[in-house]
């Protein structure tokens, strides 16, 4: 099974065609690029590149995993638009996955750990995992000092830029990978699941709010 695999979660713009077989996972070419700026214009490049650097055409996909966050809102929604566009371009089913399970699918601890990636507006999102990598708390969006989580180690971009205030020994990775975000995938796609609609976790209230009423003026 041939899997595109995106994600705009993170300031890394990530695409990447993965090799599902069983439970082997296997990158088969991918496009990285660390720019929070430029996930509009990067990612529909990235997805192309990566098939290009696989040797497969768009057509040769059995399924595409996009991250759906936490993350913020214009970067998250550029990969979401993308794979969804994508999916039904090609008439294959789009599976979504939480960004965080994805970065947790590539770490290797022996106790449980912290996933946190950077939320700005010096807040963090994060989640909980065992030492298998199943999550157990969360996602959340705090400031680092409030998590008081009592784990010790932590993954992500959040977890090197707030060491210090999380009390944590940071461990790779950074970002979600292509094959991190297939294996949180992997049991539906192997199982040929219907796919989940594709949700965005903002986690945030949105900044927008509607206008009150217009005050009422009195002539004289």
């Amino acid at each position: 099974m041939l899997v595109l695999a995106i994600d705009t979660s993170t300031p890394a713009v990530t695409a990447g065609v993965v090799a599902l077989d069983g439970d082997e996972v296997r990158t088969r070419g991918d496009r990285v690029t660390v720019d929070a700026r430029a996930h509009g214009e990067l990612i529909t490049p990235h997805a192309l590149a990566a098939a290009e650097a696989a040797g497969v055409a768009l057509k040769d996909l059995d399924a595409i995993v996009t991250g759906v966050g936490p993350g913020p809102f214009t970067g998250l929604r550029a990969g979401m638009a993308t794979a969804a566009a994508l999916g039904h371009a090609l008439g294959i089913p789009v599976y979504p996955v939480c960004s965080l399970d994805a970065l947790a699918a590539d770490v290797a601890s022996a106790e449980p750990f912290l996933v946190v990636t950077d939320a700005r507006r010096r807040e963090v999102y994060w989640a909980a995992y065992d030492s298998d990598g199943n999550r157990t708390d969360g996602p959340h969006v705090q400031r680092p000092a409030d998590v008081g989580s009592a784990i010790e180690v932590a993954a992500g971009d959040g977890a090197l830029q707030y060491a210090d205030a999380l009390g944590v020994r940071t461990i790779e990775p950074r970002f979600p990978s292509p094959a991190g975000l297939v294996k949180a995938a992997k049991a539906a796609l192997l199982a040929s699941e219907e796919p989940a609609p594709l949700t965005p976790l903002y986690l945030r209230r949105p900044d927008a709010a509607e206008p009150s009423a217009p005050k009422r003026v009195t002539v004289p």
